[in-house]
């Protein structure tokens, strides 16, 4: 205690010069724990955004059929599985659209009744595709709110008809923006039609009803796993076990493949700043060698009475020690202020940030660290003089 009051008196005796000192470590803390708490605060906003869109929902794409395609019976027989909810195919295309006179570039997606269920869908008007609509060849549409707006030039337009790359197709449906589906999200300013899957091969001169991109969701009261495995299962079997032949993937690996990239730059923003730390760590170094040689008298005159180098030495490194320390809290504090203030100036964004506590541990043991290794040589070095030569020190 003797020897930690002697330090806060030599560092409150040049109050400037111990807070120009400690400012290098304020700015590495501070550089740690907002950057590191900016990260997972919106870390944790893009998760829970990816959860929010479904999380059982499954993608499967074929690339080589091995002679044994996939086609429309396939997929009901494939939703009688216990564990397998609904399926869905799905193609896409690129053609004009026209309405009075109008003409625009639109997404034509060709898909199977459940589609709108799957993929969570909101309709803002009329239905959506139904199964006798993509067993007959039905010419129906239901559009997205955008097109509605930029070609037919209104949004109540159920039983317009629109022409798409030349024929016509009546409007049974509009929907709305739903954030929760992932492809509205991605669509929100696209223009986008969906029509029965039969009529999109008929529209794009395919010949065959072959299926090579579909949608499978997890049964009500299954799992997004077991419906994987159930599929995977299926699709092995179909293909003479040639994992290659397919690829089914899952939100989950969305949110994984986030998860690392959140790490990867967590760790990088964190080396930045603990760089910061390392830079004030030198400059707190290089006060303490100026300190010594300011009282070198006084380390004779201590050495001279009985200190012996131990106390000598637990004198200067608890001194770099304490300046380090009190360098980080001040850093914790402003974080933590500086935090409130940017989340009352996000808070319409629904983004949190709040204080990490394990980076809050980080940067204290590594202000201690680096008050420790950097406190090392000028303690050792005032240590080590001789009481003569330090009581005759004339600087």
């Amino acid at each position: 205690m003797q020897t930690l009051k002697m330090a806060l008196k030599s560092i409150g005796s040049n109050k400037l010069r111990a807070f120009l000192t400690m400012l290098g470590i304020i700015i590495g803390v501070m550089a740690l724990v907002i950057l590191v708490s900016l990260v997972n605060g919106a870390t944790g906003s893009v998760t829970d955004t990816i959860s929010s869109l479904g999380s059982n929902l499954l993608t499967v794409s074929i690339s080589d059929n091995k002679g044994a395609p996939v086609f429309l019976d396939d997929l009901r027989t494939w939703m009688e599985e216990e564990s397998i909810g609904n399926v869905s195919a799905y193609t896409k295309e690129s053609f004009t659209g026209k309405y009075a006179g109008n003409a625009e570039t639109i997404d034509v997606y060709g898909v199977t009744a459940y589609y709108d269920t799957i993929q969570d869908l909101s309709l803002l008007l009329g239905r959506f595709l139904k199964s006798t609509d993509i067993e007959n060849h039905t010419y129906v549409c239901v559009i997205n709110d955008t097109l509605a707006t930029e070609l037919v030039g209104y949004t109540d337009c159920i039983g317009q008809e629109i022409s798409i790359n030349g024929v016509k197709y009546t409007v049974v449906g509009v929907l709305e923006d739903n954030e929760n589906s992932l492809t509205q999200v991605f669509s929100k300013d696209s223009l986008v039609a969906y029509i029965p899957y039969t009529s999109l091969v008929r529209l794009s001169d395919t010949s065959t009803l072959e299926i090579t991109s579909f949608y499978v969701s997890a049964a009500e009261n299954g799992t997004t796993k077991e419906a994987e495995e159930r599929i995977t299962e299926i699709l092995m079997k179909r293909f003479e076990d040639d994992e290659d032949a397919f690829k089914v993937s899952s939100q989950d690996a969305l949110e994984n493949t986030m998860s690392s990239v959140t790490s990867a730059l967590t760790i990088l923003l964190g080396g930045i700043a603990a760089i910061s730390l390392i830079v004030g760590g030198i400059g707190i170094m290089n006060i303490m060698l100026v300190t010594v040689t300011e009282r070198t008298r006084e380390i004779g005159i201590r050495k001279a009475i009985g200190a012996n180098r131990r106390v000598i030495l637990q004198q200067f490194l608890l001194e770099a020690v304490v300046l380090c320390m009190m360098g980080c809290a001040i850093g914790i504090g402003l974080s933590w202020a500086i935090l409130q203030v940017i989340g009352i100036v996000v808070s319409s964004l629904s983004i949190t940030f709040k204080m990490n506590g394990t980076v809050v541990l980080v940067a204290v043991g590594f202000c201690f660290l680096i008050g420790i290794v950097f406190g090392l040589y000028p303690a050792n070095k005032a240590a080590k003089m001789k009481p003569i030569d330090a009581l005759h020190y004339g600087g």
